[in-house]
């Protein structure tokens, strides 16, 4: 496969998870930042590969292997970003984008050995799951904050939004993965928290707390 097809595949899998595994190509066309003539015409060759399934209006899902494929470069992408931030000690809002450009890697003894080397982690660095060797995912259950009661306790285990600019925020203002946090008030006018983190209080807008997964401890 091209690294084009790669990406296409990755993204169709991504957009899936949200639309019950069929995805428009107007919505590949917009996360690609693409023409959605040229959406057509990649989902076409991918389809006479076996990749997906695409009607013309009914949009495009994955196949058996085509899920596969997608699986496999998910793995190797979140195993790379942990190997950046663990090893190399590269900020998490940074590792993404060099990623990609690692996830393209052929070898599956160089994937099974770079598992190995990482202590077989189970999310990375986002708290985003990694799936094991055969497409398998360890179940969690989390929340998004703004869903959490108030008088809740969790801990912090993901982000919504993995873009720079968020986890710098969060960086700015010591929120980071595994830290305890307790739900202490919602403002009624904007949905703001009043939060307890690491034993300091502090306020946060909707907009953080929509972009924040807890697991809940009480």
């Amino acid at each position: 496969m091209t690294l084009s097809e790669e990406d296409y595949i990755k993204v169709i899998y991504h957009l899936g998870k949200n639309e019950n595994g069929t995805v428009s190509t107007n919505a590949i066309a917009d996360r690609m930042e693409t023409k959605p003539s040229s959406v057509t015409d990649m989902v076409r060759k991918l389809s006479e590969k076996g990749f997906v399934n695409y009607k013309k209006y009914k949009g495009v899902s994955l196949t058996e292997i085509g899920t596969k494929t997608a699986l496999t470069l998910v793995r190797k992408h979140r195993l790379w970003e942990v190997f950046l931030v663990e090893k190399l000690n590269f900020p998490w809002d940074e590792v993404h984008e060099v990623a990609e450009q690692l996830e393209h890697i052929k070898s599956e003894k160089l994937v099974d050995k770079l598992d190995k080397h990482l202590d077989y982690p189970e999310v990375d660095p986002h708290g985003d799951p990694i799936p094991s060797k055969n497409g398998a995912f360890k179940k969690s259950i989390k929340k998004l904050m703004n869903e959490i009661p108030i008088g809740a306790n969790g801990v912090c285990v993901g982000v919504k939004d993995s873009s720079p600019p968020f986890l710098k925020f969060l960086d700015k203002n010591n929120i980071a993965l595994g830290d305890s946090i307790l739900i202490l008030d919602k403002e009624e006018f904007d949905e703001s928290l009043h939060i307890r983190i690491n034993g300091s209080d502090i306020h946060i807008s909707s907009q953080i707390a929509s972009n924040l997964y807890l697991r809940i401890t009480e």
